[in-house]
Formats: C-alpha cells, structure tokens, sequence
C-alpha cells in the first residue's frame, strides 16, 4: 500500500501582507473622502459625474455619507492630470454670492404643516435666512425671513383650490453637512428639486422665492392705503428651454402690472460674467424666481405682496389647467 506524505500548503505570506496593507490603506482613503451623515448624499457625487460619464444613467445605492469638498475628491482621483479648475464636470454647479453666515435669522419650522397629496406647485428658498425687519412680525415670534413668505404663499395657495407645498429641508444644513461653502445654494436646493420631482409627478411649478438687496426705496409701494413689498421676477437666460421661463415671467408679469400697478419692478434677465444664469431653472418650463421686497421691508408688507402675487398665480394655473 502507497504511503502518501502529508504536505502542508505554504501560504505567500507576502501576499497576504501586501493584500491586508491595500485594504488598510482603501479604507482609510474612504473615511478621509466620506463623512458618516444623512443618507441621501449620493445625489452630489453622481451630479458631479455625470458630465465625465457622458451623462450615462448612475444609480448609487445606500451611500450614507458626508461628501468632503466633492470637487477636491474628484480632482485627486484623477491623479492631478488635469487642471481642477478646467475640469467641465464643475461648470453646471451654480454659484451664487449669498453668505448664511452673515444673516442674523434662522431656519423657521412651517408654523401650519398640512399633507397634500397631489400638490401642483412646489414652492421653495434657496436662500432661507435673508431677513426682512423684525419690528412688527404679526403673528411670528422669530425674527421674520423669507421662509414666512413662502409659508403664506402655500396657505393661500391650498385655500383657493391650488395644492402646494414648501420645501421644509434646512439648506444651510446640507451644505454644512457635504463640506459645501455657502455659495453653493443652488446645487443643495437643486437636490431638493429633483428629490420632489420624483416624489411627486403632479408639480407643475416650481417657485423660488428670495428677498432682494435692494432699500426700501426700491422696494416699498403704497396703494389704497396699504403697503406692499415690490416684486422683481429673476430669469436665467443660460439655459436651453430658457424661453418658456421668460414667457412664464412676462405673462405673470403684465397681469400684476394691471391688478396692482407699481407693485412689480420688472423682470431681470440674467446672463454673462458673474451672474448664475440658471437659477435651477432648467429643471421646468415653469419655474419661477420671485424676489419679494428687500431688507427694510416690514412681514407685513411682505404679507400683503404674498397674497397679491398668490393671487395672480392661483388665476393663470386655473386658467392653464382648465385650457
């Protein structure tokens, strides 16, 4: 009978060495890379993506993660072999000169949430905290900003038969979260605006209300005795479909111009150096951006506009709708 020697395998252990060191070493580029908050993150890194896949379809599952500055992260994985600053992948991130930092208010919780089913209009802030003055509030006792303004809108708008709802998200938040700087606005609210698009398939309009820079002369109309916020309708000219925006703003436009005369201060059409251009957008036909007065204006007078301009709006989509 033919004995047969027992062999012991030998292991490479250099190998293994060299395989435990590569994944020390992948792990602990991760955990630089990625944060460890809110689960919903994966929408910046496959924005940022897209422009180099050729805007092939990316679905990125489950990453619960803090991206940390998403540009630096992408630039050091392509080695350096290109100029960051050249790099088109960025070109469609908005910026925008808005500081957070700088404003004396804070994110506003919705003092009269309701559920809405099938809303029709989607109403938001990029710019949550710009302020208004805070010496008569009427009912709110915060300092008041434009997240009132657009509380109001959604009350008015739910109580004439048009459902809506308000982004309720805190965008300074997001930002801090994904190591983004304050000018970077328009991309967190950009991710809230497709979040709602595929939530819901009724929105039709998006409406994105701001409070302008500009002093109470500019921005402050008395008629009938009573005082009014004036409105400047923002339009991004940099963007294909930029038309149908700008028709939208023209068409709400004359129709304020006639009901209220000297409320509205026009619409500013926005391109060039300097300026966003897009202001999200692209993302509808019908979106829509509101400056409703300006930082010496009273809630009140705010107020008064929210339900003038609501008013406005409420007419043209019964009117499309029922067309």
């Amino acid at each position: 009978m033919k004995k047969f020697k027992n062999k012991k395998k030998k292991f490479n252990f250099k190998i293994i060495f060299y395989g435990l060191m590569f994944l020390l070493s992948f792990n602990a580029t991760m955990k630089l890379c990625l944060g460890d908050k809110r689960e919903d993150k994966e929408y910046l890194l496959s924005m940022l993506l897209g422009d180099m896949l050729k805007n092939e379809n990316i679905i990125i599952s489950s990453l619960s993660a803090k991206l940390s500055e998403p540009k630096e992260m992408i630039y050091s994985s392509l080695n350096k072999i290109v100029n960051k600053d050249n790099l088109s992948v960025f070109s469609n991130i908005e910026d925008d000169d808005f500081n957070y930092e700088e404003e004396k208010t804070n994110y506003i919780e919705d003092p009269n949430p309701i559920n809405v089913d099938k809303p029709i209009v989607y109403i938001y802030n990029s710019h949550q905290t710009e302020e208004y003055s805070s010496s008569n509030p009427l009912d709110y006792s915060v300092k008041p900003n434009v997240m009132i303004a657009s509380y109001v809108m959604k009350e008015y708008m739910n109580n004439n038969g048009i459902p809506a709802i308000v982004e309720t998200a805190n965008i300074k938040d997001f930002l801090t979260n994904n190591g983004l700087k304050y000018n970077k606005s328009y991309v967190a609210s950009k991710y809230y605006i497709e979040q709602v698009l595929n939530k819901y398939d009724s929105i039709e309009y998006l409406i994105d209300l701001h409070r302008d820079s500009a002093t109470i002369d500019k921005t402050l109309y008395e008629q009938d005795g009573k005082s009014y916020a004036r409105i400047l309708f923002v339009v991004g000219m940099e963007h294909d479909g930029y038309e149908s925006n700008l028709n939208l703003a023209t068409t709400l436009n004359e129709r304020i111009k006639a009901k209220y005369p000297g409320i509205s201060r026009g619409i500013s059409k926005k391109s060039g150096s300097n300026v966003n251009g897009i202001y999200n957008q692209d993302m509808s036909e019908n979106a829509m951006l509101i400056e409703i007065g300006g930082v010496d204006n009273e809630i009140e007078e705010v107020y008064n506009t929210i339900n003038a301009i609501s008013e406005i709006i409420v007419e043209y989509i019964k009117e499309q709708n029922n067309g």
